[in-house]
């Protein structure tokens, strides 16, 4: 056992590279479910060891609750059968949140991702009631999504132990990009899987302890975040410290022009794989934006770039 396998508490054992994979759009903004499928199929078939629909990439504040429903339901009926689908289900309010674990549950997904919840400051008492609802609900493991620049909620240590001792908690999506708080929870919570959620720190995490890395820059590159991954697992640190150097380099050229989502949008295209718009407000890059990134990309040597 070496010191970044999935936690004991993790009945998925999840580990390696997840892409947080995106809502796929019309041209008119109405979700498009065949691509949705689609893209969680085009991350698998390169090498992706899990998905998770319905993340920030996903763009999941931005949809209905049935919309939702029917992300989950796509993914899971096209890639379920073949890697763990863990299913973004958070809300601001916990009867929400409840409410999609449960349909989440039901239609086959792995376990579900429970984002903190937003907009409202939330203490810790009101942190503990809403992820015991929520893991109450259902029957698969629990992950923790922890992003505290989105949601204006960061979890304290004190909080996340006692969140550990909750049945079907088995993990954390860590996307708040503070090392030492991570490699703590890491230490005190060893029992948890944890998942680095950002692409700065795929190698970090790694270091620190986790067992892998949800990864944006997947979405579009699978093949370089599971080189860098599996690297490491072979214990080559050179060769996963120079994938991450790329890494860094599309993760720069993906930020060109404004949002880091348009950008793999974007460059989504310049893999053959469309898959629409963003949905308003956000939006794709205009065309000076993308041609200055594809010239960034295109020295990198990227697999699958046209």
């Amino acid at each position: 056992m070496s010191y970044h396998d999935p936690g004991a508490a993790d009945p998925l054992s999840l580990h390696g590279v997840v892409p947080p994979t995106v809502t796929a759009f019309d041209a008119d903004e109405a979700v498009d479910y065949e691509g949705t499928a689609a893209h969680a199929r085009f991350v698998v078939d390169r090498g992706a060891h899990g998905v998770f629909p319905l993340g920030t990439n996903g763009e999941f504040p931005l949809l209905s609750g049935d919309e939702r429903d029917r992300v989950v339901e796509a993914v899971v009926d096209e890639v379920g059968d073949e890697v763990p689908v863990i299913a973004g289900v958070g809300a601001p309010s916990t009867y929400r949140t409840v409410a999609h674990a449960e349909h989440a549950d039901s239609v086959g997904a792995d376990g579900i991702v429970v984002v903190t919840p937003y907009y409202y400051p939330i203490d810790h008492e009101g942190t503990l009631e809403h992820y015991r609802r929520v893991a109450e609900a259902v029957s698969v493991p629990v992950y923790i999504y922890h992003i505290p620049s989105k949601t204006g909620n960061e979890l304290s240590l004190e909080t996340l132990s006692e969140l550990a001792a909750i049945d079907t908690v088995a993990g954390v999506k860590d996307s708040s990009k503070d090392v030492p708080w991570l490699a703590q929870a890491i230490d005190a919570n060893p029992e948890l899987t944890f998942l680095a959620g950002s692409d700065s720190l795929v190698f970090t995490g790694l270091e620190v302890g986790c067992s892998g890395a949800v990864s944006a820059v997947a979405n579009v590159f699978p093949e370089l975040v599971v080189d860098c991954y599996e690297a490491y697992d072979a214990g080559d640190e050179g060769r996963a410290r120079e994938r991450q150097s790329t890494i860094f380099q599309v993760r720069d050229a993906l930020k060109i022009g404004g949002a880091y989502m348009s950008g793999v949008k974007t460059a989504l295209r310049m893999r053959d794989f469309d898959a629409g718009p963003l949905r308003s407000p956000l939006r794709l890059k205009d065309d000076e934006s993308a041609r200055e990134m594809r010239e960034q990309l295109q020295e990198l040597d990227l697999a699958g770039l046209t």
